[in-house]
């Protein structure tokens, strides 16, 4: 039997089931069935038959073999390309070593605790050892100076703005030279701290990063950075952004001055208190009508000073304050009864010392109470001339900067200063949820500063695909907007329209075509790898490489990225 297809005329051919036969010695055929009314599909399956093939159920004849979650994948290795993120390893090196390093950057940056994803097939790695990944890891620190020196080269130019900042974290363990106990950022006083250093660019991307033993203060960490910015980088004109604690008198005198490098801080309490003393040029009419005024003054020659009052940074130091005050009372008010009690008196003017030593340690109240104690009494009661003295500079904050004004004018000074914050955005993201630097568990110093670069080259990718993404975030993605909405540089940010439409909807903008859900980064990412990439056999020998239909929200995101949807 065999299925014949008979032209016919103007009209369409007939499918006939036929049969072939031999009668007295000749060849001749009969019809058994008239299939013209069959589907295509159906008349191929008879084919299929006819011919002796074996047929298969659905379920028998297709299979998944392994499916691995693939869109975050996509989004990363795309954006990695799309930057040239092995532009920033030495092309010295063997092909399969800067793979290995761009592979570890971008699984640091999708998941640090899992590689069950899609990398290994999506950068034709093959099988990967933990011999590999730790040679690799350490080839990366070896190569720290030229991959930083590439960033700035692609980033940082002579008279830019460049935000420093530190942070510290915790390690495991008592092995590592540069462990050491000090001020713990994290609140792990009984565990050994890392001092981390970050530069970045005026825009928040990262550049440099430098570790440093876990005592080292703030300021000793600036003479660092001043030698990679003039030695290898090449850079002789930037001006170096960073906080009160950080760009200090003694390190600007010693380190800032002679390297001949401009910069931009903000000066501490006691040095506003003196600018504010009677006869001061900081006074409370200052702000009679604007909340930001530039001044002059003899301490600080050569310099200007834009003073500013935030009154919402006013109520909450006010408010930091009347609890701090009221909890420092009442562990003064215990100790009291302590000393008052007949039964086993607290006695002895040492004991007692010390036991409100230990409070005022605690929350550094001492300058607001008025103490009286002998071996057998303890009474205390507020200062309220100390308190109202601090109160009248609640809300003040006053940046120096030793930039001209034609260079830099009072509201672009503090607009800098501010910027501050996407370098403590950086530390955020680098040590929480998204790459999980801390704890560290690495014991030599070497592989210590290897892992911290790792972590800050996985933020450089996140940095890119989150300014990408933006529209889809809860980030903002309309700076113009937002500027748009502040009066003044000292006053709280305000989030665009467009922002301030997703955060209340929860969906994105119809500006941006069909609204979809809002993500944070974690989020899309998570909602990107339930797209697969799913190995698949036909039925008995041959393996094909499918992938999962995407949603809408994938779609958008890759179109976003530049995504193109290849196996």
């Amino acid at each position: 039997m065999y299925v014949a297809v008979i032209p016919n005329r103007g009209s369409p051919p007939a499918i006939l089931l036929r049969e072939g036969y031999r009668e007295a010695g000749k060849t001749k055929n009969r019809t058994l069935a008239n299939l013209s009314h069959w589907s295509t599909e159906r008349i191929e399956q008879l084919r299929a038959v006819l011919r002796g093939e074996r047929l298969l159920p659905a379920a028998d004849a297709v299979e998944i073999v392994r499916a691995l979650p693939h869109g975050h994948v996509l989004a990363a290795v795309t954006t990695a390309r799309r930057i040239d993120l092995a532009a920033l390893l030495p092309h010295r090196m063997p092909q399969r070593k800067r793979d290995l390093a761009v592979g570890l950057i971008i699984a640091r940056m999708l998941d640090p605790r899992t590689a069950s994803h899609s990398l290994g097939e999506a950068l034709g790695l093959g099988g990967v050892t933990a011999k590999e990944i730790y040679a690799t890891l350490d080839w990366l620190g070896s190569e720290q100076s030229f991959i930083e020196t590439t960033l700035a080269r692609r980033h940082l130019k002579n008279g830019a703005l460049l935000l420093y900042d530190v942070t510290s974290t915790y390690l495991e363990g008592r092995c590592c030279e540069l462990a050491r106990h000090g001020y713990s950022r994290d609140h792990r006083r009984d565990r050994p701290q890392l001092v981390i250093g970050l530069l970045c660019a005026a825009d928040g991307c990262p550049v440099a990063v430098e570790v440093f033993e876990g005592n080292t203060a703030d300021p000793m960490t600036l003479s660092a950075q001043i030698d990679k910015l003039k030695q290898r980088f090449r850079l002789q004109r930037v001006v170096m952004v960073g906080d009160r604690g950080m760009l200090t008198d003694a390190r600007i005198e010693q380190t800032l001055r002679p390297a001949g490098l401009d910069w931009i801080t903000a000066l501490r309490a006691p040095a506003i208190k003196a600018l504010a003393a009677e006869g001061g040029p900081v006074q409370p009419t200052l702000f009679d009508r604007r909340d930001m005024a530039e001044i002059t003054s003899p301490d600080y020659p050569g310099e200007r000073l834009v003073v500013c009052k935030n009154p919402l940074l006013a109520e909450e130091r006010a408010r930091k304050r009347d609890e701090l005050l009221a909890a420092t009372e009442r562990d003064l008010a215990r100790i009291r009864s302590r000393v008052q009690r007949t039964r086993n008196p607290l006695r002895g003017a040492a004991a007692i010392g010390q036991a409100f030593g230990a409070v005022f340690g605690q929350r550094k109240m001492a300058k607001h109470f008025d103490i009286a104690i002998t071996d057998d009494t303890f009474s205390f009661s507020r200062n309220q001339a100390a308190i109202a003295a601090e109160a009248a500079l609640d809300g003040i904050y006053v940046v120096r900067t030793n930039l001209p004004a034609a260079q830099s004018d009072a509201a672009a000074t503090v607009r800098a200063y501010k910027s501050l914050a996407v370098v403590e955005r950086a530390f955020r993201s680098m040590k929480t949820v998204d790459l999980e630097l801390r704890p560290v568990y690495h014991w030599t110093a070497p592989r210590v500063r290897a892992h911290v670069l790792l972590c800050m080259l996985a933020y450089y990718l996140e940095w890119h695909m989150r300014r990408s993404l933006a529209p889809m975030l809860f980030d903002e993605h309309d700076p113009t907007g937002r500027d748009a909405q502040r009066a003044s540089p000292v006053a709280k940010a305000t989030p665009s329209p467009a922002a301030r439409r997703k955060a209340a909807t929860k969906q994105t903008d119809m500006a941006h075509g069909e609204p979809l859900p809002v993500h944070s980064f974690r989020t899309l990412l998570a909602d990107l790898a339930t797209m697969t990439r799913n190995t698949v056999r036909l039925g008995r020998d041959c393996m094909d490489v499918l992938l999962a239909a995407p949603t809408k929200v994938q779609r958008r995101a890759f179109d976003l990225l530049g995504v193109t949807l290849i196996a």
